[in-house]
């Protein structure tokens, strides 16, 4: 069964038309890349899926059910785990304390976490104040794994984050998704988005205009739908 399924979503913020008519669907175990430039829409329609906004129109289907209008804390009991752009951090408390806040019952543990990202195990009695950006981002992404989510939401992934922390991140990630975990991330940096992701799909001005798997699409494509370059069709 397809456990994410998208169908015609429209989401507003007053009068700005941010996603336009979108459908996807993304299966058990797959990594999904949302990709495209400031403004596509991208963040917005995984917080729409997160239940942060909701849509003007369409459904959204999550393991069979309608999940539409269903309250994110409700969505997070349900297996759907968001790390929002910004960390939000509870900055006063240490990584380990930041991480079992937010501990449910399954196999991602303090210990596991820590573990997949070597990044923060060495800052495990640290306050969140005092951690690098790439660190933050690490403890973000562990506190949302402790959730133990089915789908894991990833908004701008590498976003002012140094070349080096980046590269960490991405290798813990790739050690999250070796775990079976389904993700589904936003990303601007095209190399890495194209680098992990088993599907690509980009977006421009609110609407999906190209999607296939990184083996299919060459970099001119995807970037010339990226910029919006001879208009790529949906």
């Amino acid at each position: 069964m397809t456990l994410l399924e998208v169908r015609e979503l429209d989401v507003r913020h007053g009068l700005l038309h941010a996603v336009r008519g979108v459908s996807l669907a993304v299966e058990p175990g797959e990594t999904v890349a949302l990709v495209g430039a400031n403004g596509a829409g991208k963040s917005t329609l995984l917080r729409t899926i997160a239940g942060a906004h909701r849509p003007a129109r369409g459904s959204i289907r999550y393991d069979g059910v309608d999940i539409t209008r269903v309250p994110a804390y409700e969505l997070v009991g349900l297996g759907i785990g968001l790390v929002p752009e910004g960390r939000h951090l509870f900055l006063s408390l240490t990584v380990e304390e930041n991480l079992r806040v937010a501990a449910r019952p399954g196999h991602w543990t303090v210990e596991g976490v820590l573990e997949a990202f070597p990044l923060i195990a060495q800052r495990r009695r640290s306050r969140a104040v005092n951690l690098s950006g790439g660190e933050r981002q690490a403890t973000a992404i562990g506190r949302t794994l402790m959730t133990n989510p089915n789908l894991l939401l990833l908004d701008e992934v590498s976003l002012g984050l140094a070349p080096v922390a980046i590269d960490d991140l991405y290798r813990s990630l790739k050690t999250v998704i070796e775990r079976g975990t389904t993700v589904l991330l936003v990303e601007q940096d095209l190399e890495r988005a194209m680098g992990i992701a088993s599907r690509v799909i980009c977006m421009l001005e609110g609407r999906l205009v190209l999607e296939g798997r990184p083996d299919t699409l060459s970099r001119e494509q995807v970037t010339n739908a990226y910029f919006g370059l001879g208009r790529a069709a949906a």
